[in-house]
């Protein structure tokens, strides 16, 4: 039940990271690169909530391509839709 509650509050980080990335870019004053980074914490804290659920350990690291590889590891698919946010490592 412990893991449950962890993954539970990393997928409600990752929702609140999605939203604010959604909100696009409505004002000059929002960077563009803001929005790819919680894009990228979106993604990470996603991929993040599935290791914790499947009880995959992961190093303190933002390296979207190593959690892919760690769930691949532990013999869970990863679409090659999800594949593609390995480029939302850069921000």
């Amino acid at each position: 039940m412990k893991n449950l509650d962890k993954a539970l509050e990393w997928l409600k980080r990752a929702k609140s990271n999605l939203a604010r990335a959604k909100v696009g870019k409505v004002s000059e004053d929002i960077l563009y690169e803001d929005l790819c980074f919680d894009a990228q914490q979106a993604a990470e804290k996603a991929f993040k909530t599935i290791c914790i659920i499947n009880d995959i350990r992961f190093k303190k690291a933002h390296d979207i391509s190593y959690l892919i590889y760690l769930l691949e590891n532990g013999n869970i698919t990863v679409p090659e839709e999800l594949q593609k946010a390995k480029i939302l490592t850069d921000y």
